[in-house]
C-alpha cells in the first residue's frame, strides 16, 4: 500500500520494487510456475491524460505514448513490459491487473500509505472522538479519483487470473468524485460535520483519474458491485472503532 505522500517521496524505493518483480519472474521459470498474477496500478496511465477534474476515464491503451507516475508509475509499467515478454518468449501465462485506490476495513489508515478514502475516515473518526472541528486535506480538494472496495477488488483479481488473456485490466470503479464529495459522505456516515484546512504544498498527484471498465465488462464480464457509500461506511466504522479502542495501525503499515 503506498499512498500519494509515500509514493512522491520515495520514488527510488518504489523503483526497487523492480528487482522483486524480475526475480519472481525468474523464478516463476526456474519453479515451472502455471501461471503469474502482476498487481500493477493506474499510476501507470499518461499523466497528460489527467490533467483537468472528472477527467474522461481512462482505458487500458492509455498507458502509452508513455509518461506515468514518476518513479512508481514507470516500476510498474515496466514490470507490465517484462510480463509481456516472460510470455512471449518463455510461454509463462502472466495476468496483469492495474487497480485502482483499493481500501476497505483492515487496510492502512495512518503512517502516509494509506489513500484518501482511510485517511478521511481516520481524520473525521479522530476529530469526532476528541471534539475537534478542523481537519487537514491536501490540495485543495477538488481533485478527482476513483475508489474500489477490497472485496471488488479481490473479485475481479480473481475473474482476470482465471481468464484466457494475459493483456492488462482495469480492476477499479468508474464512480469518480472528487476528495471534497469524499469528506462530504463521510461527514455523512459520521454525523460529523468538520472544517477544512487545504495544504496546498502537499503531494496531490495528477489532477484527475478515473477507470474505464468497458474492456473487462466485454472479455470478463466483471463490474464494481459495492458503490462508494456503502464501502466508505464499512470503512468508517472498522476505523472509528479501532480508533476509539485505542489500536494503532503499525501493523498494517508495515506491509
Amino acid at each position: 500500500m503506498g499512498g500519494m505522500g509515500f509514493i512522491e517521496n520515495n520514488k527510488a524505493d518504489c523503483m526497487l520494487s523492480v528487482l522483486i518483480n524480475t526475480n519472481l519472474l525468474r523464478a516463476g521459470l526456474e519453479n515451472k510456475s502455471k501461471k503469474y498474477l502482476f498487481t500493477s496500478s493506474a499510476c501507470v496511465y499518461n499523466a497528460s491524460k489527467q490533467k483537468s477534474t472528472f477527467v474522461e476515464s481512462l482505458k487500458e491503451t492509455d498507458a502509452y505514448p508513455a509518461e506515468p507516475e514518476d518513479g512508481y508509475g514507470w516500476e510498474k509499467l515496466f514490470s507490465e513490459r517484462m510480463c509481456r515478454h516472460f510470455t512471449e518468449d518463455f510461454n509463462l501465462e502472466t495476468r496483469v491487473v492495474r487497480y485502482h485506490n483499493v481500501y476497505g476495513p483492515l487496510g492502512t489508515f495512518d503512517g502516509g500509505r494509506e489513500k484518501a478514502p482511510a485517511a478521511i475516515c481516520r481524520k473525521i473518526a479522530h476529530a469526532k472522538l476528541n471534539g475537534i472541528k478542523e481537519i487537514e486535506i491536501w490540495g485543495d480538494g477538488e481533485q478527482t479519483r476513483s475508489f474500489m472496495f477490497i472485496n471488488d477488488c479481490l473479485d475481479g483479481t480473481e475473474k482476470v487470473f482465471n481468464s484466457k488473456y494475459s493483456s492488462p485490466y482495469n480492476v477499479g470503479s468508474d464512480e469518480q468524485v472528487s476528495i471534497n464529495q469524499l469528506v462530504d459522505y463521510v461527514e455523512e456516515i459520521a454525523d460529523y460535520k468538520v472544517k477544512r484546512k487545504y495544504l496546498h504544498d502537499k503531494p496531490k498527484g495528477v489532477r484527475g483519474r478515473s477507470s474505464d471498465n468497458t474492456k473487462i465488462i466485454n472479455d470478463i464480464g466483471w463490474q464494481p458491485k459495492i458503490l462508494l457509500k456503502e464501502g466508505l461506511k464499512m470503512t468508517y466504522e472498522w476505523i472509528y472503532t479501532e480508533l476509539k479502542e485505542g489500536r494503532n495501525n503499525t501493523k498494517y503499515t508495515k506491509s
